[in-house]
């Protein structure tokens, strides 16, 4: 077994910083939620523009599809890369159960993600801020977890193809950078990105 799959410091350290972010993201939609319960006509301040804005998502349907406002997913969901990452640092090892547990969280986590991300450009035409940083720290969170389940052998194959998701480790960023030019074509196409900027 490889340094990577034994103690696999980067992903760790990815785990932890994807966590943060994503926890912090959630923390400031949180906040903001709390201003429009406050006072509704409040100018939020991830506001800049109709297309560029938090609000129109906070208030939809959408920012609390299970009763309560999405961020609050955030700021549960996003402890556990955080604890994993480190416990991972600290040289736990974890059963393959559990690695398996991990994967479908981070799964429903990028699903979820998809269906908002259609949602905000298809149906409520903007494209929050924070919610972005969700995004952006989701789907790499996903693709190197997906890869880490391989190389650990969560799933049940050949030593080959550990050994090759181990390589494969290195392609996330690129998976990453065309997943979100993927998204980026979409938005433009629809919403006129650049248009609306100038």
């Amino acid at each position: 077994m490889t340094a990577a799959r034994s103690r696999p410091v980067v992903f760790a350290l990815w785990l932890i910083v994807a966590g943060v972010i994503g926890w912090w993201a959630a923390f400031q939609l949180t906040v903001e939620k709390f201003h429009l319960l406050s006072d509704p006509d409040a100018t939020l301040g991830c506001d800049f523009s109709l297309l560029v804005q938090c609000q129109a998502n906070l208030d939809s349907w959408q920012g609390s599809v299970f009763g309560f406002p999405n961020p609050i997913i955030g700021l549960t969901g996003w402890m556990a890369p955080i604890v994993v990452g480190a416990a991972l640092l600290a040289g736990a090892r974890f059963n393959r159960w559990f690695w398996l547990l991990f994967g479908l969280g981070m799964t429903g986590a990028l699903a979820f993600v998809i269906w908002l991300i259609t949602q905000s450009i298809f149906v409520l035409g903007t494209l929050c801020p924070w919610c972005m940083v969700t995004w952006s720290v989701t789907i790499p969170t996903f693709f190197a977890t997906l890869v880490h389940l391989f190389r650990v052998g969560a799933f049940p194959v050949s030593p080959k193809t550990q050994e090759a998701a181990d390589r494969l480790m290195s392609w996330v960023p690129l998976a990453t950078v065309l997943a979100f030019a993927v998204i980026a074509v979409i938005a433009q196409l629809r919403l006129d990105v650049l248009g609306n900027l100038f």
